[in-house]
């Protein structure tokens, strides 16, 4: 008798585009990666910018609840202490799309919300995600980093020794984009999470990151 052969499994793609509409091919089973490659208005750049100039420490998270996709998320108290800020209200209302598209797009009707200044690399190691996606944007500062499909062996993630030494191999977002990058809790994509890992910033500079999690 012949032994069957295990299932085709197709390898995974990146997509980049400069519309929002770009970030729905994420619902694609050949997409780990979808990326809105957008240009932040200049207020809510100067914004992020002047937040990090104060060199103070801030993190935040918040878990959202959303009855129905017509809920608008409350995030009333987010960032409150930058309030007197010029751009704050324009940067809390994009926030607000961003959840709001998150959810619409992906009918989650909870979502985990991290918003926090980092001046060093949280997960400095080439990594998946264990969730079924996640969306990261920077508003100001160096972007995340990730790989391509076949840029390093995934059995060996975590490992520094086998993480690519060609410059060229490694993918970094820009200050502003969205990206949602699919984990391996979203259902098929099972050993084809996104391989990411966050920046090192240069002595001295720091980053404004919000990331949104899939909860339900």
């Amino acid at each position: 008798m012949l032994a069957l052969s295990p299932p085709y499994r197709a390898a995974r793609a990146q997509h980049q585009g400069p519309t929002p509409q770009d970030l729905a091919r994420i619902l694609e089973d050949d997409i780990n990666l979808a990326v809105w490659q957008r240009s932040l208005p200049l207020h809510i750049a100067d914004f992020a910018d002047l937040l990090l100039s104060l060199n103070v420490p801030f993190a935040q998270a918040l878990c959202l609840e959303l009855p129905d996709e017509d809920a608008e998320p409350d995030l009333s108290g987010l960032a409150g202490g930058f309030r007197d800020l010029a751009g704050h209200e324009a940067f809390v209302a994009d926030l607000k799309w961003l959840v709001g598209a998150f959810a619409c797009l992906l009918g989650a009707r909870r979502i985990g919300l991290r918003l926090r200044v980092l001046d060093k690399a949280m997960c400095p190691r080439f990594h998946v995600d264990h969730v079924p996606v996640r969306l990261i944007t920077t508003y100001a500062g160096i972007g995340s980093e990730w790989l391509g499909e076949g840029s390093m062996d995934r059995r060996l993630l975590g490992q520094s020794g086998a993480e690519p030494a060609e410059p060229s191999r490694i993918r970094r977002l820009n200050a502003g984009d969205v990206a949602l990058l699919k984990g391996e809790k979203w259902h098929g994509n099972e050993g084809f999470g996104l391989i990411h890992r966050s920046p090192h910033p240069a002595p001295g500079e720091r980053r404004l990151m919000l990331t949104l999690d899939w909860l339900g």
